[in-house]
């Protein structure tokens, strides 16, 4: 991992492009937004903590999840959580509303959750999918004897 000397955010590689800036407060994402929406967020996040550790980074414009690298990020709306989760394969389902193919192993799948109802067994069975990438062990290892190059 490497830390921005700046702002102190860990990356999972060093001098990774991003926007330099301090983190926000996360109830001010919340602040304009009904009781439901920061219910389904925290639906959410409780799935996502029985994972494994997990960073919330309440940035200026989103709220982006962390292991290594991002893996999924949410925009409070005031009646819904707009988001998107980055899979390491695409996933064709009514419930997403665009998926863009960044790189092979990174598709990011945009949806919108109304209710805490919606993080059901199949939308938690995507998360645990992101949070692999998250952690980057979605990627292949090198074998036994041959470092990575």
């Amino acid at each position: 991992m490497w830390t921005c000397p700046e702002c102190g955010r860990g990356f999972a590689s060093r001098n990774q492009v991003h926007t330099c800036a301090a983190l926000g407060d996360l109830d001010r994402h919340f602040a304009r937004a009904s009781p439901q929406v920061r219910a389904t967020f925290d639906a959410v996040l409780a799935s996502v903590s029985a994972l494994g550790p997990v960073q919330v980074l309440p940035e200026k414009t989103r709220i982006a999840l962390q292991v290594r690298m991002s893996f999924a990020a949410f925009m409070p709306r005031r009646h819904w959580l707009n988001g998107h989760l980055v899979l390491a394969r695409r996933i064709d389902s009514p419930r997403f509303l665009r998926v863009d193919t960044l790189s092979p192993r990174n598709v990011v799948h945009a949806f919108r959750l109304t209710a805490p109802a919606e993080v059901d067994r199949e939308f938690t069975a995507w998360l645990a999918e992101a949070y692999q990438v998250g952690a980057q062990q979605h990627l292949p290892r090198p074998a036994a004897g041959n470092p990575p190059s």
